[in-house]
């Protein structure tokens, strides 16, 4: 057994793993150079106040989850725990807005929450995302539900719910906090402790409450949707047309506030029936105040982040993971020290050649050899000994189909680029 064990919420991905999500993060990054979005990196580390101001001091990620601690210099640092805040913090520190009116950002990254640990639920967990920054036009609205869904198209994701909504501006958004509170004073003792609490410091996070008797409290609560100010309701509107264009379904959930106190007019989640009661597996929508509150100009925004995660068990349920290793193109299997010498100088030539090439290390018989490039799923196993050195050829088996023939050494690259279908660098 081992001495020591990871921490709790956290997970190796072992080799037989990691195939899954290099397909994953590759379709990502296919599908975001397809929409013209560029890779932003961030450090892992933020000072605190930026969460606390961008997220709000009364969440759930803000007050419970968040991996803070003082450093040597008496800091608040804070393990980040979402992407939105250090993507806006690095483009404003950046002057990314005086490069391009228009920022076109993705991001594929580690995230840290303290939270109870389940299914779909790390403190260590990964999270894609895009961000669009500059523009107001609702048409990148559209386009950002678009991206996220053309990445679950592509990865073959079946049976997706989009649910939309608007939370509105300042403008509409007061005058409904009002409303709010007139529905709810009278029965917040019935609500859970969470939302009593909410009541007084964030109202409208109530609505995002995932307790299914604040649920049906809460849908007699009046809609925001039903009081949005002229520009939202236009925004909204043709949010909904275009995605009727698109011939995309969608169902309006007036209730889906996103729980984060950035967000502005439209917000949406993508959701799958094989998660369960905890069913998102995407979120976002617009902030185009939130430059502002971090310090900068005024600035729209528009983006959606989903969790790797609860992304791979919706594959797994849908029989789409690809838990498998690359196959080995090249096995060099020897016979003998001088071969096993010899085989070093052919290993470096073919992977300079652009071959995935192997040998063994254990000095194995060569029936063992032979089992581990098998394991490998070798394609072709090169074997070389004593006589195969004095002849200048190799003995060349095709595993697939079980054809041996000898082939020259000067011919070797020739055959190989033949039998892979690739040109010899």
């Amino acid at each position: 057994m081992a001495k020591y064990n990871r921490i709790k919420g956290t997970q190796d991905i072992l080799p037989q793993e990691s195939y899954s999500w290099q397909y994953i993060e590759n379709t990502i990054k296919e599908c975001m150079l397809s929409f013209n979005y560029k890779e932003i990196r961030t450090p892992v580390l933020e000072k605190t106040e930026l969460f606390a101001r961008s997220i709000g001091q009364e969440t759930d990620i803000v007050s419970k989850e968040m991996y803070t601690f003082l450093d040597r210099g008496k800091k608040s640092i804070t393990l980040k725990p979402e992407m939105t805040a250090p993507v806006i913090r690095a483009y404003l520190e950046n002057n990314l807005g005086s490069q391009s009116p228009l920022n076109k950002l993705y991001y594929i990254s580690s995230l840290f929450r303290q939270e109870n640990p389940q299914a779909g639920r790390l403190r260590q967990f990964n999270q894609f995302g895009a961000e669009a920054i500059g523009s107001n036009s609702p048409d990148l609205d559209l386009e950002v539900i678009l991206l996220a869904l053309e990445v679950y198209n592509k990865l073959g994701i079946r049976g997706l719910n989009l649910r939309i909504n608007s939370v509105g501006d300042f403008t509409c958004r007061e005058p409904y906090k009002k409303q709010l509170k007139s529905y709810l004073k009278p029965i917040i003792s019935e609500y859970c402790n969470d939302c009593q609490q909410r009541f007084n410091t964030n109202i409208m996070r109530v609505l995002d409450c995932k307790k299914n008797h604040c649920r049906e409290l809460n849908n007699k609560a009046p809609k925001l949707i039903d009081n949005l100010c002229e520009d939202c309701q236009t925004s909204f509107d043709y949010v909904k047309q275009s995605l009727a264009d698109f011939e995309i379904k969608y169902s309006i959930n007036p209730y889906l506030v996103r729980g984060l106190d950035y967000y502005t007019k439209t917000v949406f989640e993508i959701t799958s029936d094989d998660l369960g009661a905890q069913d998102a597996i995407c979120g976002g929508g617009r902030y185009d105040l939130l430059c502002e509150e971090l310090g900068g100009p005024p600035t729209p925004a528009v983006g959606f982040a989903s969790g790797i995660e609860r992304l791979m068990m919706v594959m797994d349920a849908q029989d789409l993971l690809k838990n498998e290793f690359l196959p080995l193109q090249i096995y060099i299997a020897t016979l003998g020290s001088d071969a096993s010498r010899e085989s070093q100088k052919w290993l470096f030539y073919l992977r300079k050649k652009g071959f995935s090439a192997d040998k063994d290390f254990l000095s194995r018989s060569l029936k063992a050899q032979m089992r581990d490039a098998n394991r490998q799923k070798a394609q072709i196993v090169l074997m070389l000994g004593e006589n195969e050195i004095n002849s200048h050829e190799f003995s060349v088996k095709e595993m697939e189909s079980g054809n041996q023939s000898n082939i020259k050494f000067e011919n070797i690259i020739k055959y190989l680029s033949n039998y892979f279908n690739s040109d010899p660098k």
